[in-house]
Order: C-alpha cells, then sequence, then structure tokens
C-alpha cells in the first residue's frame, strides 16, 4: 500500500509540472501571435515620410518613403536567397534630402554580379527601418580587401560608411533593372516554435499519467506480501 501512495503522489505531481509547463507554452505561443501579428501590419503599413527623431526601439520595422541621393561606397554582406543561391546584400549609403547620410539595403545581388555598376543619384526608396540582430561570437571578421561581411551590425556599417546608425531595407525595387532584387523584412526568420514545445509537453503530460495508472493498476493488484 505503501508503494501506490508513492505511486500516486508521484505520478500527479509529474502531470501537475508538465500540465503547467505546456499551459506555459501556450500563453507564451498567444503573447508571441500577437507580436508576430503587429510586426507583420508595421511591416505592411502605408509608408510615412522618414522621421526627423528615429528611435530604433519604436521604429524597428516602420514603412517609410525617403528621398534623396544613392552615393557611392558599398558594403557587400554575404547572404542566399531563394531560388538564386549565394550572393550578397548591397548596403549603400544615401544622402537624404532633411535627416543626413543613412544605410540603405539595397537589396541581393548574386556572386557573379558583385563588382557591377549599379545606378546611383537621386531617387525615393520605399522600405522598413530595421536593426537586424545578426551578429555573435561566432561572426567572422569582415574581409574589408575583398568586400566581403558576414553580418549586417548596423553600428558598424554606419562607422564604416560614415552614416547615421539607420538602416532603411528597400522593399520595393527602383525602376532600373540593374538595381539589385531587394530582399524585404519578414517575420519568416524570427522563431516560433511555442507551439512545437506546448505539444510536447502536453504529450509528456499524458505519457506521464498514462504510465502511473498503469503502474498503480499492477501495484493494486499485486498480491500481499508480493515485491
Amino acid at each position: 500500500m505503501r508503494a501506490f501512495w508513492f505511486l500516486a503522489i508521484v505520478g500527479v505531481l509529474g502531470c501537475a509540472i508538465l500540465l503547467s509547463l505546456g499551459t506555459w507554452q501556450l500563453k507564451r505561443l498567444n503573447w508571441k501571435t500577437a507580436i508576430l501579428a503587429e510586426i507583420d501590419a508595421n511591416i505592411a503599413a502605408a509608408p510615412i515620410p522618414l522621421p526627423d527623431q528615429i528611435d530604433p526601439q519604436q521604429d524597428k520595422y516602420r514603412a517609410v518613403t525617403a528621398t534623396g541621393t544613392l552615393l557611392p561606397g558599398e558594403i557587400h554582406v554575404w547572404t542566399t536567397f531563394k531560388a538564386q543561391g549565394a550572393g550578397y546584400r548591397v548596403i549603400a549609403p544615401f544622402e537624404t534630402d532633411t535627416q543626413g547620410r543613412i544605410l540603405v539595403d539595397r537589396g541581393f545581388v548574386p556572386t557573379a554580379r558583385k563588382q557591377d555598376p549599379r545606378p546611383l543619384g537621386e531617387t525615393r526608396l520605399v522600405g522598413n527601418l530595421h536593426w537586424p540582430d545578426e551578429s555573435s561570437s561566432f561572426t567572422p571578421d569582415p574581409d574589408r580587401t575583398g568586400n566581403v561581411w558576414y553580418a549586417r551590425d548596423v553600428d558598424v556599417l554606419a562607422s564604416e560608411l560614415d552614416t547615421r546608425p539607420v538602416l532603411l531595407v528597400l522593399r520595393e525595387k527602383p525602376q532600373d533593372n540593374a538595381a539589385p532584387t531587394p530582399m524585404p523584412i519578414t517575420t519568416a526568420g524570427i522563431p516560433n516554435n511555442h507551439l512545437q514545445y506546448t505539444i510536447t509537453w502536453f504529450s509528456l503530460a499524458a505519457i506521464w499519467g498514462g504510465m502511473t495508472a498503469y503502474f498503480l493498476r499492477r501495484t493494486g493488484t499485486q498480491p500481499k506480501g508480493s515485491n
């Protein structure tokens, strides 16, 4: 009888813990889904003129327009693009009409077009403000000689190109066909694994409960004095 109650207590406590973890992950799923919906709305919103005051927290993903002049000088950030393979993001300085110089992610060029000349001069850009978190302790140092970079660290890129630490990622391609192909911001790269975690914890709770019931049944049907 002592073994029966021990198994019952362990089984109930285990199920309660696993169910609480599943419930917590379900709440996290709802929270993350709401955040992604808000980000998607900000990305797809009607663009506004580039603000005078820009805050990296409040203005991240904000849709904006900017008029000014694309300047020479590029940084090439290695990346891959669906259906096109390996290549580079072209990061360029842009002299706005009213807010000084900012960074522009013009989009993707394949490796073979890395050194091709690209259109410069006055233009109107449409895109989203972004401060991507791509650098880590494992990110290789840039090859400045070959102009190959491995992350869009806005502060570092701004220092390199003498601009404000503001990055505008284009979502529309200028009319010139020689321009890079825009790689607009999406939420596809933002992880949301909470549904998987929820299913895992609830599944473990069900398995734990089933095993507890099985062992309780066996313990309860054993003859007295048996081990």
